[in-house]
């Protein structure tokens, strides 16, 4: 009898042992391609992730909408399809609407700006989505973003007048663009390209990476640097995914998301200038940097006093109040 449960007792340590050496598998799924900015973020947080944690955590990544576009990727941390995302604060905010108030337009001084209210505004907002199942590792970057269309270069507000432009599927966007006179037709960026081809809409807003990769500047006579919003990219863990993991494996994946996040601005600086150059090398886009954004600013005011109303001002004057 004693032997017979020596041998149980060592079946279970066995068992147990090799219960915690069995890796844990992530998803991890984003719109972006490969070689922008935060899908290489991705790959890197991933290498880091494995490395760190002797490969015991192995998180496959899916760019390029292989798992839905931003809305199903956020949806799918509460419905158990998707581990991990990449999507902008913009499409967050239909579940966490404060954090909606990063993509009011101008709200930022400069990229210095952003990330410090992010990694503290931020951070503390984006606390709000553990209750929608979503934790927040980090905030990366996306870029700042511009107006490309088929139509003219767009240089003051009144140019936007009449012009059909995807945004994404949240109020700020559309209102920003409602406030410029344009027709917002809110739409995923899987469908984007076809559809500025086909001529079904004028136009899109984007980061010069996203033009760059996703090849936007094909099928668009002008880019026009408006620099009218910086997109930031949190990094989102599903409440169901975090819980597989051991506190030692949840410390590796929360550093190796912030390392990742200070790796992945700097790349971002980085290739800005690359993206631009690649644009204008293709021949098939005019640039024009030529924008009163003085102007612009002013025009899309009705976008914060929306937000105001809603929400109330305590998250804007936190943002400014930045140093």
């Amino acid at each position: 009898m004693l032997r017979t449960l020596f041998s149980t007792v060592c079946a279970l340590a066995l068992t147990a042992s090799l219960a915690m050496a069995a890796p844990v598998t992530l998803k991890l799924g984003h719109i972006a391609e490969p070689e922008n900015v935060y899908g290489q973020g991705a790959d890197h947080f991933a290498k880091l992730v494995k490395e760190r944690s002797n490969g015991e955590i192995d998180i496959q990544v899916f760019p390029s909408s292989q798992l839905g576009n931003q809305r199903d990727l956020v949806e799918g941390l509460d419905l158990g399809t998707v581990d991990m995302t990449l999507t902008g604060t913009a499409v967050m905010g239909n579940f966490v609407p404060e954090v909606a108030v990063f993509d009011l337009p101008f709200i930022f001084r400069d990229v210095d700006h952003a990330y410090k209210a992010l990694d503290t505004v931020g951070m503390e907002l984006a606390k709000k989505g553990e209750d929608r199942g979503m934790i927040t590792l980090a905030i990366w970057e996306n870029g700042v973003r511009h107006m490309t269309n088929n139509k003219r270069p767009i240089k003051e507000p009144e140019d936007m007048k009449g012009l059909k432009v995807r945004v994404m599927e949240q109020p700020v966007y559309i209102d920003m663009m409602n406030s410029l006179g344009a027709s917002p037709t809110p739409m995923a960026m899987s469908e984007l390209y076809t559809s500025l081809q086909k001529g079904v809409i004028d136009g899109q807003e984007n980061p010069l990476g996203h033009i760059a990769t996703k090849k936007f500047n094909e099928v668009q006579k002008y880019l026009s640097l408006t620099g009218h919003t910086y997109a930031s990219e949190p990094l989102l863990i599903s409440t169901r995914a975090w819980k597989k993991l051991t506190p030692e494996q949840q410390a590796i994946v929360k550093q190796a998301a912030i390392d990742t996040r200070d790796w992945e601005r700097q790349l971002c600086r980085d290739l800005e200038g690359k993206f631009l150059q690649q644009i204008k090398d293709a021949g098939t886009t005019e640039v024009n940097d030529d924008v009163n954004k003085e102007a612009f600013a002013k025009a899309t005011k009705p976008a914060w006093d929306k937000y105001v109303k809603r929400f109330g001002d305590a998250n804007i004057k936190a943002i400014q109040a930045v140093k």
